[in-house]
């Protein structure tokens, strides 16, 4: 029985402020797009050049997505994205000017996209893991595919807007369009009020954000899967946006409108895909939706390498466009969906990370492709990837996440001591005992084979599993933590899934109550017994104190 539509996230008054102001900024970077790649054509014949705009808009998102998933995570997101937005309101400034001074060249166009790049980047963790804490639970798959219609109205409108501007007016007053759009949307986020969680814990600093995230993500199967998806896809769909100026110049023997054409007909595709993105998740297996955008984009492909009429290039545009947001989306909200409020904004960068540095890694290799064979080559190279990746999927399968509860628990709260201990002591070591009866050993095994994985995921190390010799009922769980903060922070980031774990491990023991806990921490005896400070060095005394 298919599930019932949930509510429409335009029904929340900041939703609908910030999607609007989204799209006039996305319509404004689509201006400026059409302006960068079809200045290039001008200032360079090579299908290379040409590619690598794309690729410098791209390549920063891969290169600062760890960094930024961090910051978003550990700072103000809306401040993060002002900060962004006004970098790159002052980066397509500069580059208006440069650019209506005649002094603009292939580098230094490849320059300025590449810093807007890295304004984008930092933005885009923040901007995907604030849509989370604006809407509730049943209404995120809707708004990130309403977020899609967003950019993809914009990429239907713009491009013809902006081939219309560049043709009329010049690049640069293209540019100068796209500084006035981010205005908006700053102005958005600076009313913006978000509410304050009661989150207590100080943030990490970003070089332990950044090793928490990456542990948190090699350790989940479920996002490992959606990068890897999210890197073939990404690089196989960038033939047909990074080549599409060289299909309406080479192919079409067309100008600048007819790539805004192009892109227009793209961008409608794309809307169409947004909207059937959540009806087809709730119907279909997120692997059937993956596979019949990858359908779609293999069909658009072939027919734009063969076709040298835009009546038939458009509407081959429109399933690559449909197919393209019908997998990004399905991704995206598959990775939100898997992921914890506190680590979102780094898996989401993290999966960026993979998806966008495979559409710069596939942007280089169907331009070098197309300068050195054919454009139409490149393009059918793109569909056989696309048919390559549907028969993956049929081995390397996304998880069904929809039903996942991933919100934290809540249910820990911090132990009193007898000895007093400060955030910054440690290491502190963490023993559990538990009373096994032996018919329940291998179920026991099995379920603390998981939580040995959840536990690492969450910061613990050097996690082991004794057994007494003396007594064969006896169980010993033990791991170690760096500081009584990280211990902290290991048992505030269990979610409700991760509880559902723990509580069967726990049904399984038989001795009385719960299965006692000690907790005890580093001292150096030469110290007098003092706690260790683990930033001063301050030596300290030991905790053993029971649950």
């Amino acid at each position: 029985m298919n599930a019932p539509p949930a509510p429409s996230p335009f029904a929340i008054r900041l939703y609908r402020s910030l999607w609007t102001a989204n799209l006039v900024s996305s319509m404004g970077f689509m201006i400026q797009s059409v302006g960068a790649s079809w200045l290039m054509t001008m200032l360079s014949p090579s299908p290379r050049m040409v590619a690598l705009v794309q690729t410098s808009t791209t390549l920063p998102i891969t290169l600062l997505a760890l960094f930024a998933g961090a910051v978003a995570d550990n700072l103000d997101r809306r401040r993060v994205m002002i900060t962004a937005q006004s970098f790159m309101l002052a980066m397509s400034f500069f580059l208006a000017i440069t650019a209506w001074l005649g002094m603009l060249n292939p580098a230094l166009l490849l320059c300025f996209t590449f810093m807007i790049g890295c304004g984008t980047a930092m933005h885009n963790p923040a901007w995907q893991a604030s849509i989370g804490d604006i809407v509730p639970k049943p209404v995120l798959p809707a708004a990130v595919a309403y977020n899609s219609i967003a950019f993809n109205v914009a990429r239907s409108a713009g491009p013809a807007i902006g081939g219309t501007i560049v043709a009329a007016a010049g690049a640069a007053i293209a540019f100068m369009i796209n500084c006035i759009s981010y205005i908006g949307l700053i102005a958005v986020l600076v009313r913006w009020k978000p509410e304050r969680s009661g989150h207590q814990l100080p943030p990490e600093r970003i070089g332990s954000a950044i090793a928490s995230g990456l542990r948190y993500v090699a350790m989940s199967p479920n996002l490992l899967r959606v990068a890897f998806r999210g890197v073939l896809f990404g690089a196989s769909t960038s033939a047909v946006m990074a080549l599409m100026p060289v299909v309406a110049r080479d192919l079409l023997q067309g100008g600048a409108v007819t790539y805004g054409l192009l892109l227009c007909g793209f961008g409608i595709g794309a809307v169409g895909g947004a909207l059937i993105s959540a009806r087809s998740r709730r119907r279909f297996s997120i692997d059937l939706v993956l596979a019949m955008a990858s359908i779609s984009i293999a069909i658009g492909a072939t027919i734009v390498a063969l076709s040298s009429h835009i009546a038939l290039t458009m509407p081959a545009l429109a399933l690559c466009g449909g197919g393209w947001i019908l997998g990004m989306s399905n991704l995206n909200v598959t990775v939100q969906l898997a992921t914890p409020r506190w680590v979102v904004a780094r898996a989401i960068s993290l999966y960026q990370m993979s998806a966008f540095g495979g559409m710069a890694m596939g942007s280089w290799m169907f331009g070098t492709l197309a300068a050195r064979h054919s454009i139409p080559e490149a393009l059918f190279v793109c569909a056989a990837l696309q048919v390559a990746i549907v028969l993956i999927g049929l081995v390397i399968r996304l998880p069904r996440v929809d039903d996942l509860n991933m919100d934290l628990s809540q249910q820990w709260s911090e132990p009193e001591t007898e000895v007093p201990v400060e955030a910054r002591s440690g290491p502190v070591a963490i023993t559990i005992h538990y009373q096994i009866d032996d018919e329940d050993i291998p179920v026991f095994l099995a379920e603390m084979s998981e939580w040995r994985r959840l536990r690492r995921r969450d910061g613990a190390r050097r996690w082991t599993l004794y057994r007494d010799l003396a007594d064969p009922r006896i169980w010993i769980e033990r791991y170690q933590v760096p500081t009584w903060l990280d211990y902290m922070r290991h048992n505030t980031r269990r979610t409700h899934e991760d509880a559902e774990r723990f509580r069967r491990i726990h049904a399984l023991h038989r001795g009385e109550g719960r299965p006692p806990v000690q907790r005890m921490i580093v001292v150096d005896p030469r110290s007098g017994g003092q706690l260790v400070d683990r930033e001063q060095d301050i030596p300290a005394s030991p905790i053993d104190e029971h649950h």
